[in-house]
């Protein structure tokens, strides 16, 4: 509660303030913040046609008189008014990507619209302002705590999710967000998230590869936008704007760990410490402002684990027994032999008292009782050597970019490209294969192990294109490519069906995704017609390839014991002493086998038609519509509708209506593997995921795959308020989605020599899992952004802004089951309950950020509160559907400029340490049948915070140093 008002008085106080004071410029030169100069920033004397630009250099001279102001504005730069004081000579410094009034890349194809004038919510956030000030330096992290309609956080125990963060817009899908970097298609990553996360079955784009210190700004559009920019754009679209400067150095190191009261398996101390490396540098490249700008960046990130102490069993008594005979120096995989006279020695010499005569019968039924206890203080060990690592993987990567331009001529022609490539490896960790489980071939691992996922991730991009006028139209043609490759190692493991012969590391295999992307623009800017009118159109030709890359034979397939690979449910495989059947395959993550290998292409091509007028000074009316067609799947047309009011001179009213589509990606059309995947009681299951033209899925009755289909709504306001510096936006939403496509729950095989049995064991798999179009959902929400922009004198300026995100995303309808499902009683497992948690409630459907900026000519301070709202926890039994409540995280940082080129800036991330709520020790529920039960979301001490359902994330308090240099 205290937390609560304290964030209500901050917004009271901060945004009260009414302030004044400009400054007075006639000559001089206009730079960037970073002291890069300004070419072509326009100037004019208010009230007046009369004007100039600056030259290359950025240099202006203009004549006025004394009692004339001037006006400096520059695309992408806040507009800057200067009121005259009779000096001669003034330097002007822009700052950018901060205020509403910039011209948009996205939401309109209108040359001269900004974001208050757009018929569609866009937010521009200053990534450049926020690298110098904030705490978080990957894209992902910085967008989840600037933009409140954005939601990603760092995952654990997911396999390859551990490593690329599940991101999303207005709670929709990782999938239903279309990514463009300078305008131009993002490619997605070639992951595919089928573990226990938010966004289980969809496919992302792996934003960590884009280095934050590369990007001058990002506009969000949070509008579907499938009839401008095509599949992926349900949700919104994420328009990232790469820097243009020249002839400025700018370097930046920062460095810090979380210092938490949870650190080290919850013992308090430092970890996951983290470092950066970025330099951003920019050349002019002839005389009429051709640019080229590198940014090069490396960062490395610690471990950290939140897991206290195991709980449960870890040994039993036939453990005694191998423990005695490895202190002996005994070959324990003589143990495993039918002659168990070896195995009542040592248990005898360990104490057990065992009849001489046992059979291996009775010794099973005694050896398998726990002795956990005795066995820690016999070998002199403790629980918690049993641990997982459950928090952030570790990773080290590099990342390179280029934006360049070339002006061919004095007309406006110009040669753009822009690239990048990026590799990034990670280790995380799986659950702990215990000695007492029959995954763990204990001669090879005598106490357990804890295997590892060890990833090389690799990216690059490239796209080119020139633009240009023919017969006064405006011309872009641009061919953009990208690839994303994922590899895994799986190191400190053992495929326990091959026993003594099993390599403990593995080379698994992965998966590459590629796409690239023709298109062709064409718009004109009417200013005599109407109150003006902008016409475009266009084409795209796009070409996809996915590819499952195999890894060696001993990653993926269950031996017998005699080493013969197991292909038919008839033969039997390896068995430990208790005569259960080991599992094949690296523990922690299967390989994939040639059988799952494959490479799949497509392509499509699309036109579009998009018309804006300004019918009169105060109504807007827009009309977009798109046609696709994909070789896999058919043609798709979709429309979008949108308007703008003037209600005054301040004050605009918005609304628009579409359709829209996402294809369903070659990743989840053609995706199959098998993983380890532990369901909610922590216990292991070897999950084969099967594609939906698989015999499998026919025997099952899965359907094909088919486009999700969507229609949306958004009604809002835009208001200035410039007595007080205020901008105020409100917008509502409402988005149905039909036929979304889901990873659906776990269908297990008979268990009496059926097809379904003999596919299953061909896949080393103990049950199947699909991607389907199982459901139909809508989502509805309030997002509100009200920023104040103001200046306390000549050198100080407070910049607040407050906006927050209000949503629900709920099923609709039955769940869309064939009836073959129906009949089989299986459409709970067709979508089951956790899933409809993912979808609805793992994360969180309220965030409101609070964030103040106070610069001077030394000093910039920076204060940033967060509310996240409350999600539950995703699990299938109701009863223990735990909600986590709503919690505040407070950033600040304080920079001081040591010299004209050298600045040192220390904060924190979470100043108060401040985590999600603990699972609960115990719930107590009643059951379906009205029985009481007890039972809890711990697996046994694992998660004392949930991973399936996050907030923010459970690494704590994060303390932080930035050194920051600008040479020119």
């Amino acid at each position: 509660m205290k937390q609560k008002k304290q964030f209500i008085t901050t917004i009271i106080l901060l945004f009260s303030m009414v302030i004044f004071a400009q400054s007075n410029q006639v000559s001089g030169t206009v730079t960037d913040v970073n002291k890069a100069p300004l070419p072509g920033v326009t100037i004019t004397v208010e009230g007046t046609t009369r004007g100039t630009t600056t030259d290359f250099d950025g240099k202006y001279s203009i004549k006025v008189e004394s009692s004339e102001n001037l006006i400096f504005t520059y695309v992408g730069y806040n507009e800057y008014k200067l009121q005259m004081d009779g000096t001669d000579v003034y330097d002007v410094i822009l700052v950018s990507g901060v205020s509403l009034d910039e011209i948009l890349v996205v939401g309109s194809r209108n040359p001269n619209r900004t974001a208050v004038d757009t018929s569609v919510p866009v937010d521009i956030i200053n990534v450049s302002e926020i690298v110098t000030a904030g705490p978080q330096v990957n894209l992902n992290q910085i967008l989840n705590y600037v933009a409140p309609s954005f939601t990603s956080n760092t995952q654990t125990i997911s396999d390859g999710t551990d490593h690329i963060d599940p991101a999303s817009l207005r709670g929709l899908g990782p999938d239903q967000v279309l990514v463009l970097v300078n305008g131009k298609r993002r490619h997605t990553s070639s992951l595919i998230n089928v573990n226990g996360t938010f966004g289980r079955g969809s496919v992302g784009t792996d934003l960590n590869a884009i280095p934050a210190s590369s990007i001058e700004r990002i506009e969000v559009l949070r509008d579907g936008a499938a009839a401008q920019y095509g599949s992926d754009a349900i949700a919104g679209v994420i328009n990232i704007v790469l820097k243009r400067s020249t002839n400025v150095l700018n370097f930046n190191v920062t460095t810090g760990a979380n210092f938490s009261k949870n650190a080290n398996s919850q013992t308090g101390g430092v970890d996951g410490e983290t470092t950066n490396v970025s330099a951003n540098y920019g050349l002019q490249l002839g005389n009429r402002g051709g640019f080229i700008n590198f940014t090069g960046d490396f960062d490395v990130r610690q471990d950290y684990n939140r897991m206290k102490e195991w709980e449960g069993n870890i040994f039993n008594l036939y453990n005694t027994v191998e423990g005695e005979a490895y202190n002996d120096g005994y070959d324990l995989s003589n143990l495993l032999d039918d002659d168990v006279s070896d195995v009542i020695y040592y248990g005898n010499l360990a104490g057990l008292g065992l009849d001489p005569n046992a059979t291996k019968s009775e010794l099973q039924s005694i050896l398998s009782a726990d002795n956990t206890t005795a066995e820690l203080a016999s070998r002199g060990m403790v629980r918690s050597d049993f641990n997982m690592r459950v928090g952030q993987s570790s990773l080290r990567g590099g990342r390179l970019f280029a934006n360049l331009s070339v002006p061919l001529n004095d007309d406006g022609t110009e040669l753009y490209a822009f690239a990048g490539i990026s590799s990034r490896v990670g280790n995380s960790a799986g659950f702990y294969r215990l000695p007492n489980q029959s995954r763990t071939y204990t001669p090879a691992y005598v106490n357990g192990f804890l295997p590892e996922i060890n990833s090389a991730i690799n990216d690059q991009s490239f796209a080119i294109g020139i633009k240009g006028k023919i017969s006064e139209w405006d011309i872009d043609f641009s061919n953009t490519y990208g690839k994303n490759e994922f590899l895994y190692t799986i190191g400190n493991t053992s495929n326990a069906s091959m026993g003594n012969s099993s390599p403990t590391t593995f080379d698994a295999g992965g998966f590459s995704f590629a796409q690239n992307t023709t298109n062709l623009d064409i718009s004109k800017f009417y200013d005599d017609v109407l109150e003006g009118l902008n016409i475009a159109f266009g084409t795209e030709y796009r070409v996809e390839n996915y590819e499952i890359l195999a890894g060696e034979e001993a990653s993926y397939s269950q031996y017998t014991s005699e080493g013969q690979v197991i292909t038919l449910s008839s033969q039997d495989p390896a068995e430990d002493f208790f005569g259960n059947s080991r599992p094949g395959g690296s523990q922690v993550f299967p390989g994939f086998s040639p059988k799952n290998e494959l490479s799949r292409g497509r392509s499509s091509v699309a036109g579009y038609f998009d018309v804006e007028a300004d019918i009169s000074e105060s109504f807007l009316a827009s009309f977009a519509t798109r046609y696709e067609n994909y070789s896999d799947f058919g043609s798709t047309l979709n429309f979008k509708a949108a308007t703008r009011v003037k209600v005054g001179d301040n004050t605009n009213l918005r609304a628009a209506f579409n359709t829209g589509f996402r294809a369903p990606s070659l990743h989840q059309l053609n995706f199959n593997s098998t993983s380890t995947i532990f369901d909610q009681n922590g216990d292991p299951q070897e999950v084969g995921t099967f594609a939906n033209d698989s015999r499998a899925a026919e025997l099952l009755g899965i359907p094909q795959l088919k486009e999700e289909t969507s229609k949306s709504i958004s009604l809002g306001f835009t208001s200035k308020i410039p007595s007080a510096h205020l901008t105020i936006t409100v917008d509502g939403y409402w988005v149905g989605i039909d036929d979304r496509v889901v990873y659906t729950g776990q269908f297990k095989g008979p268990g009496t020599g059926t097809e379904l049995d003999n596919l299953l064991a061909q896949a080393n798999a103990t049950a199947a899992s699909f991607f389907a179009n199982a459901i139909d959902t809508e989502s509805k929400g309030l997002d509100i952004v009200i920023t104040q922009d103001l200046m306390l004198g000549e050198t100080m300026k407070l910049k607040n802004d407050l906006s927050g995100t209000f949503s629900k995303t709920v099923q609709v309808g039955d769940i869309n089951a064939s009836e073959v499902l129906e009949n089989a009683g299986l459409v709970d497992t067709y979508f089951p309950e956790d899933s409809r948690v993912y979808l609805e409630e793992a994360v969180p459907r309220t965030k409101i950020n609070l964030s103040n900026s106070l610069t001077t000519d030394k000093f910039n301070v920076f204060l940033r509160n967060v509310w996240f709202g409350e999600v539950t926890e995703a699990t299938t039994n109701t009863g223990l559907q735990q909600v986590f409540g709503s919690k505040i995280v407070t950033d600040l940082s304080v920079g001081y400029k040591l010299a004209e080129s050298t600045t040192i800036t220390i904060g924190a991330n979470n100043l108060f340490d401040i985590y999600p709520d603990r699972a609960k020790e115990s719930i107590t529920y009643t059951d379906a049948n009205g029985n009481t039960q007890t039972g809890t979301n711990r697996s046994g001490g694992r998660f004392d915070w949930s991973r399936r359902s996050q907030q923010f994330g459970i690494s704590g308090r994060f303390l932080f140093a930035r050194l920051n240099f600008i040479l020119q």
